[in-house]
C-alpha cells in the first residue's frame, strides 16, 4: 500500500474537520476502491466500493471515530475478540430491525447456530458451505470450532488453506457486506465467499460444486420467478423449497447438512413431496430437531425444525 495511505501516516496526522473529509472523499476512499492483489486486499475493495463513501458529513466526527479505532490493539486477541463481540450484537439489531424479512431472511439466535455447529462437528478437512450466508454466522461460528478442537495440529500454512474451505453466497449487498466485515473481524480472511442470488445456480449442472458440510438457515416464505425456477429438477416459487434441493444437491458423497426448514416442508403435498422423497430416498435424514414456536418472533410465527441429513457414498 503506497505510503500516504497508510493508517499510521494519515489517521496519526493532524489532518481534521474538512481537510480530513476532503482527502476521505477525493482520495482515501477512491484508491481503497481500487485496491487489487491478493484475497486481503479484494476483501478490502470490495467493502469500500460498497461503501461508496463515508457515512458522515462531518470530519470532526470521523476524527472522532478514528481515535477510537486507532486504540485498539488488532494483535491484542482480547481487543479482537471484544471488538468482534460489539459488531455481532449490532448485526443482531441491523437483521432484527425493520428490514429484516421481506425476502424471508431471519436473524438466526447464537445458540441455534452453536447447537448445528456441534451437532455437525466440523473438521479441518471439511469444506464448509452456507448457500445463504446472511452475516456470515455459521462461517464464522464453523471457523471458530476447528480452530478450538483442532487448532494445535494445524501450522501457519495450513490456518490459510482451512479458511480457502470455507464459502458463501448472499442474495443482498448490505448484508453481505455485513457479513464480510464480519469474517474478517473473526480472522476469516480468505473465505471464498460472493454476493449474488444463490438460487440463479443450475443444480442440473454435473459441474456444480459439492461441498462436505452445509450449514444454513435458507430464506423461506419468499417468491422466485419462473425463471429462476427452471434451474431445480422440482420447480417451485417457494425458496424453503428450492434451497434444499441446491442443499441436497450441493452435497458431495460422505456430506452432511444441517439446515432449518419451516414445518410445512415435512408434510406439505405437491412439488414438497416430491423433493422429500428425493431427500428420504438418495439421503440419509439422521434428525429432525422440533424447535418451539416462536423462535424467530416478532418477525416469524412459523414453526421450523432443524434437519441433518447425509449423503451416503455411491453403492
Amino acid at each position: 500500500m503506497e505510503e500516504d495511505y497508510r493508517w499510521g501516516r494519515w489517521a496519526k496526522g493532524d489532518l481534521t474537520g474538512d481537510a480530513l473529509m476532503d482527502f476521505a472523499n477525493s482520495k482515501l476512499f477512491p484508491y481503497l476502491q481500487r485496491l487489487q492483489g491478493n484475497a486481503e486486499r479484494e476483501r478490502i475493495r470490495t467493502v469500500f466500493q460498497a461503501l461508496g463513501r463515508p457515512h458522515t458529513r462531518s470530519g470532526y466526527t470521523l476524527k472522532d471515530v478514528i481515535q477510537v479505532i486507532d486504540r485498539i490493539d488488532f494483535f491484542n486477541a482480547e481487543d479482537v475478540y471484544a471488538l468482534s463481540m460489539v459488531y455481532e450484537e449490532l448485526l443482531k439489531e441491523k437483521e432484527m430491525g425493520n428490514a429484516a424479512g421481506l425476502a424471508g431472511e431471519f436473524y438466526t439466535p447464537r445458540h441455534l447456530v452453536r447447537f448445528m455447529v456441534e451437532m455437525a462437528e466440523p473438521t479441518p478437512e471439511d469444506t464448509v458451505y452456507d448457500p445463504g450466508m446472511g452475516t456470515g454466522g455459521f462461517l464464522v461460528e464453523a471457523f471458530e470450532w476447528v480452530r478450538e478442537h483442532h487448532g494445535r495440529q494445524l501450522s501457519g500454512e495450513d490456518y490459510r488453506a482451512l479458511q480457502r474451505r470455507f464459502s458463501g453466497r448472499e442474495k443482498k449487498p448490505l448484508t453481505y457486506l455485513l457479513g464480510l466485515m464480519n469474517l474478517l473481524l473473526h480472522g476469516l480472511t480468505e473465505a471464498n465467499v460472493h454476493v449474488g442470488n444463490t438460487l440463479t445456480i443450475n443444480v442440473l449442472d454435473p459441474s456444480l460444486p459439492r461441498h462436505s458440510l452445509i450449514l444454513t438457515n435458507p430464506p423461506f416464505g419468499g417468491k422466485e420467478h419462473k425463471s429462476v425456477q427452471q434451474n431445480f429438477p422440482y420447480p417451485t416459487a417457494a425458496t424453503e423449497a428450492l434451497f434444499l434441493q441446491h442443499i441436497l444437491r450441493s452435497l458431495a458423497p460422505g456430506g452432511r447438512a444441517a439446515v432449518i426448514l419451516p414445518e410445512g416442508m415435512l408434510f406439505r403435498g405437491g412439488v414438497i413431496e416430491q423433493i422429500r422423497r428425493e431427500l428420504l430416498e438418495r439421503n440419509r435424514a439422521r434428525a429432525v430437531i422440533s424447535l418451539p414456536p416462536g423462535v424467530f418472533l416478532p418477525y416469524a410465527g412459523v414453526k421450523t425444525n432443524i434437519l441433518y441429513v447425509e449423503k451416503p457414498h455411491p453403492g
